[in-house]
């Protein structure tokens, strides 16, 4: 059965008002451009969004935060985009931090039906033992900071207690699909999408080149179209770079 819609907007159209959304992409690179701007123009707020980073202040999630639409985020990462730092200091946006390799476990262990499991990462820190601001008020002063969290030993070595995380939808980004959903990432913007695609109620997907069954090599195939419930054909791709640095020609 075929998992095409007709457009972005038509993809994102019943995602509501406070929903939990996954968004694939490191940096820059993977993100799902066209869900997102989709998402931008129909306006939908309160969001609480689960990404490596919130993008820079015009690209990527950035344009969402930058429009009010995000209430919380969950992020290892936050360093480039100046409206985050601005928006987290005065109280417009909860924000919860966590090491990357956790994030990309809590988020597998949420598709592999994995309640919770024990790391090491951040044994002893503020991680473990709480205390990390979340939330500001107007006037900066920390109003919610995070819980400690359970802590166990295993083999004379100590480890932290990390929930698994799932979500209302997902929004992903692929190189290539079929109608069926199946998937196929490319390079490093394989990244946090294939995790993310199995972690979430309802999985979106946007491809470069969408093709029929049977079209796919089946050994290439990086996402299984079980876990995704919409696809659609991306267009008008920036895929933009966060710094880019170069040298001067001899």
């Amino acid at each position: 059965m075929s998992k095409v819609v007709a457009s972005a907007a038509e993809a994102v159209k019943d995602i509501p008002e406070g929903a939990t959304i996954l968004s694939g992409g490191f940096g820059l690179c993977g993100n799902p451009e066209n869900l997102i701007r989709a998402l931008h123009e129909r306006g939908t707020g309160g969001l609480t969004i689960v990404s490596n980073n919130c993008g820079t202040d015009d690209k990527g999630l950035g344009v969402l935060l930058a429009n009010g639409q995000v209430r919380k985020m969950v992020s290892s990462y936050v360093g480039e985009n100046k409206n985050f730092e601005k928006r987290f200091l005065t109280g417009l946006l909860e924000v919860e931090l966590c090491p990357q390799g956790t994030l990309a476990e809590r988020l597998r262990a949420g598709g592999a039906g994995i309640p919770a499991f024990y790391t090491p990462t951040g044994y002893g820190t503020w991680v473990s033992e709480g205390g990390i601001p979340m939330l500001h008020d107007s006037e900066g002063k920390v109003i919610k900071a995070s819980p400690a969290k359970e802590t166990r030993e295993f083999g004379g070595r100590q480890y932290v207690l990390e929930q698994a995380i799932r979500a209302d939808f997902a929004l992903i980004k692929a190189y290539k699909g079929d109608t069926l959903g199946n998937l196929v990432f490319r390079k490093t913007a394989r990244n946090f999408n294939p995790v993310m695609a199995t972690a979430a109620d309802v999985t979106i997907a946007e491809v470069e080149i969408l093709v029929e069954p049977g079209e796919l090599d089946p050994d290439l195939v990086h996402t299984p179209g079980v876990f995704v419930q919409r696809i659609i054909k991306g267009e008008r791709y920036e895929k933009p770079i966060e710094k880019r640095t170069v040298r001067a020609r001899a």
